[in-house]
């Protein structure tokens, strides 16, 4: 994350009235305005189970919800091709200008 010149700070909730674990991340380039939350818990052998994965970018009003990894990392490669794609074309706007 610091490679890419973003900010990032990690934050542990442990609930009191629940079996869930809560951890959150929140990052951005300028202000911590992105995050991602993620509750888990274990299971009776010990192991890390992912119970739902919020992701809230930019201020959305509604966090995307997903259920494993693999579907956060394809909404978030999605989410990356769009932004390069308006990046690209606002680039060749000033362009011809």
């Amino acid at each position: 994350m610091r490679d890419n010149d973003l900010m990032y700070k990690r934050e542990y909730i442990r609930p009191m009235m629940t079996p869930q674990h809560v951890y959150v991340f929140r990052f951005g380039k300028h202000r911590l305005n992105n995050r991602v939350i993620i509750r888990y818990s274990h299971t009776w052998t010990g192991r890390l189970k992912i119970n739902e994965i919020d992701v809230r970018l930019h201020h959305q009003h509604h966090p995307r919800i997903f259920l494993t990894e693999s579907d956060l990392i394809d909404y978030l490669k999605h989410h990356l091709e769009k932004e390069k794609k308006k990046r690209a074309k606002d680039s060749q706007g000033e362009d011809d200008e």
